[in-house]
């Protein structure tokens, strides 16, 4: 496995992490979710991402992660970086949402609770919140940080001029935001275009979720929707969004693929790896699928033919 310097700081994090928003909470299968963990770690990724969140059911893939942890890979916890964060809906009433201090704070302890962690290596605020005011939710993770319970500050989906006010705070608070987590694929550039500027130019990292645009950005739906699939169970992905013109655009980028030596799924995480983010996060249900994926650091480059190939291969969809 290759690493990155996580913007200016001296973090470094795997090209490919692995990512638990999906396949590991208690509603899977414990053998297969463990077995995609031991296959991450003995392949190189260190950075496992987790949110309080995270399951289903909410909360459950944390604990999944912590009993790995616990049994397998709890000698190796000190070359790990686990995040987790807190941001969206994980229980009812008014603190369980959003980006109080109350809800941020208490959501850490809860995730540390669940995972059996002493302390996460960063701590995001998930979302921003216009209802709270960024000083109230950058304070929170910063005195995060400051009670030990995390070792970095990172923001994820803020607005690039919300994201610049967080810098601004963190900084001047000396714990600067080590990286901002945002969605990017081939078919979604736009974060790539807006908020990864703002964090270069601060010196923090960037880090991308959702590569595979819910799978789209694969062979898995060029012959109709496969049974099992999100779009066969409705979730983050409908069937009505797997349309005859995006099935054609998964192929054109197959063909370019093919060329390269490389599966849709590859080129797609090479792409954004060729964006000088800091890592892509991936999902996987299979140890198969995760295995395809981190294969994909094998060719990171791409010609300028290539990049416009790419581009006149997605241009019906923009």
């Amino acid at each position: 496995m290759k690493f990155r310097f996580s913007g200016k700081s001296g973090l470094q994090l795997p090209l490919v992490s692995l990512g638990l928003w999906h396949n590991f909470g208690s509603e899977d299968p414990f053998d297969v979710a463990r077995a995609m963990l031991l296959h991450a770690w003995d392949r190189g990724v260190t950075h496992f991402d987790i949110a309080n969140n995270y399951g289903p059911a909410p909360g459950t893939a944390e604990m999944t992660f912590g009993r790995v942890l616990r049994e397998d890979l709890a000698p190796h916890r000190d070359e790990m970086i686990i995040s987790s964060k807190a941001g969206y809906l994980m229980w009812d009433g008014p603190y369980g949402n959003g980006g109080s201090r109350k809800y941020l704070i208490s959501s850490c302890d809860q995730s540390l609770k669940r995972t059996g962690l002493e302390y996460f290596d960063i701590f995001y605020s998930h979302r921003y919140d216009p209802n709270t005011p960024i000083e109230e939710t950058m304070q929170a993770l910063v005195d995060i940080v400051r009670s030990g319970k995390a070792l970095y500050a990172g923001i994820s989906n803020y607005p690039a001029d919300k994201q610049q006010e967080c810098y601004d705070y963190l900084r001047a608070a000396h714990v600067p935001c080590v990286i901002g987590q945002y969605k990017a694929s081939i078919l979604c550039p736009e974060t790539l275009q807006e908020n990864l500027p703002v964090a270069r130019d601060d010196g923090s990292g960037f880090i991308c979720f959702s590569p595979l645009a819910q799978g789209l950005l694969t062979n898995r739906y060029l012959n109709g929707i496969p049974a099992g699939s999100r779009a066969s169970k409705n979730v983050f992905l409908r069937p009505e969004q797997v349309t005859n013109d995006v099935v054609a655009m998964a192929q054109r980028l197959g063909a370019i693929a093919e060329q390269r030596g490389q599966t849709l799924a590859q080129m797609a995480i090479a792409w954004l790896l060729a964006k000088d983010v800091t890592s892509v996060i991936v999902g996987a249900s299979s140890v198969t699928q995760l295995e395809d994926n981190i294969q994909a650091i094998n060719n990171i480059t791409f010609t300028e033919e290539e990049l416009q190939a790419i581009q006149c291969a997605v241009s019906p969809r923009l």
